[in-house]
């Protein structure tokens, strides 16, 4: 597995040699938002959304202030937008008043503000603070079962996590992460993926399942 693991993180980082953050933000405290708009909805989706929510609300103390109903107008095509609108004013009124407007740099008291899980604070100490943090967004979850990197299958994004922690070393989480969301959308599509033109096909195992095999027999 350790030379798969680092056959596979090659691989992906000559594919992808300077990996960024899907979402596009300028300022902390605008990725944590545009992550929380992000559950069930496309980064496309909300990076489209994010440039007018952001002129309209430039800083934690500007959305703790909104009013949530003109923040719902601004995130409305992110779907579940009241519960969004509702996480957004209420995490940042609690960022400027118990963490003195800063983005916590800790999963502890990352998850204590409303709307943030494990994926979105791993994300948030990952990108902003540069500390090993592995995303499992669904494109990781995908890939990462795959690729055989999880045994056994699992969708449990906590397992995944975890696994993932234990065979990916500490300086690589972000960037492996960041790369398998490009790869996953560039190639190994949920529905499609591209496996004739995939430079992980000799790491992978989604090819030899039976179901793939029967499939591939058709004319």
């Amino acid at each position: 597995m350790k030379n798969k693991v680092k056959n596979i993180i090659g691989e992906l980082a000559r594919l992808y040699p300077n990996p960024v953050c899907a979402l596009i933000y300028s300022e902390p405290h605008e990725l944590m938002i545009a992550a929380r708009l992000s559950a069930q909805c496309t980064d496309k989706r909300v990076n489209m959304v994010t440039p007018a929510l952001f002129a309209r609300f430039t800083s934690i103390d500007g959305f703790a202030e909104a009013d949530v109903s003109e923040v719902e107008e601004y995130v409305h095509s992110c779907g579940l937008y009241k519960t969004k609108a509702s996480d957004i004013v209420n995490m940042c009124r609690i960022i400027r008043d118990e963490f003195g407007g800063v983005i916590p740099d800790n999963l502890n008291d990352l998850l204590k503000l409303p709307g943030i899980g494990r994926k979105t604070a791993n994300l948030l100490t990952g990108t902003l603070y540069g500390k090993p943090a592995v995303v499992t967004d669904t494109h990781v979850i995908r890939l990462s079962n795959r690729l055989g990197l999880i045994k056994p299958k699992s969708d449990n994004p906590l397992k995944i996590e975890l696994a993932l922690r234990e065979i990916i070393p500490e300086s690589e989480q972000m960037n492996f992460c960041h790369r398998l969301v490009f790869f996953g959308r560039d190639v190994c599509k949920a529905q499609k993926p591209q496996c004739e033109n995939c430079v992980l096909k000799p790491f992978c195992v989604y090819l030899s399942e039976p179901k793939r095999l029967k499939t591939s027999r058709k004319p």
